[in-house]
């Protein structure tokens, strides 16, 4: 799994800007500093959301391979049900 929280370091501190969800007490992560003067933030945010699709893709991919999915008719009559469409 691949989760990308941004935040700030400082004082010997990184301080996330939100609280990952779903992440293990001692997960292994990775850090990357990045130069503030070359930042765009814009990009920087398509590229974090580039990121998370990738992460979801390969999850999706790792489900299909461990036989973790069901038949689209089966989930299209689910929601027709649930939703009375």
């Amino acid at each position: 799994m691949i989760r990308t929280i941004e935040g700030i370091y400082q004082d010997g501190q990184i301080q996330l800007t939100e609280l990952p969800q779903d992440v293990g007490d001692r997960s292994q992560v990775l850090l990357t500093f990045l130069d503030p003067s070359k930042i765009n933030p814009t990009k920087l945010r398509q590229l974090i959301d580039q990121l998370e699709t990738i992460a979801g893709i390969g999850q999706g991919l790792e489900e299909l391979n461990a036989a973790q999915t069901r038949p689209i008719g089966d989930f299209v009559q689910e929601m027709q049900q649930k939703y009375d469409i």
